[in-house]
């Protein structure tokens, strides 16, 4: 099982306005499944991350796709 952080620096058209950061999970097919979901759920609660798509491969691997905002703070002094 891989992790891989794209930058918010990608772009897409349909988020345009706001920016966000990607996480990319990529299971094998030799993974266990109960265990890629554990890592989901664990993403979403602590990260905050969200489920944007995920895809199932002809050899059985799965791609899931997080995202969440980014926060850009405002210096107020």
């Amino acid at each position: 099982m891989k992790e891989h952080f794209l930058s918010s620096s990608v772009h897409r058209e349909r988020d345009y306005a706001r920016q966000y950061e990607y996480l990319v999970l990529t299971v094998s097919p030799e993974d266990s499944l109960p265990e890629a979901r554990r890592r989901l759920v664990e993403h979403s609660e602590y990260g905050k991350w969200e489920l944007e798509r995920s895809v199932l491969y002809l050899g059985g691997g799965r791609r899931f796709w997080l995202r969440r905002k980014v926060i850009q703070v405002q210096r107020t002094v």
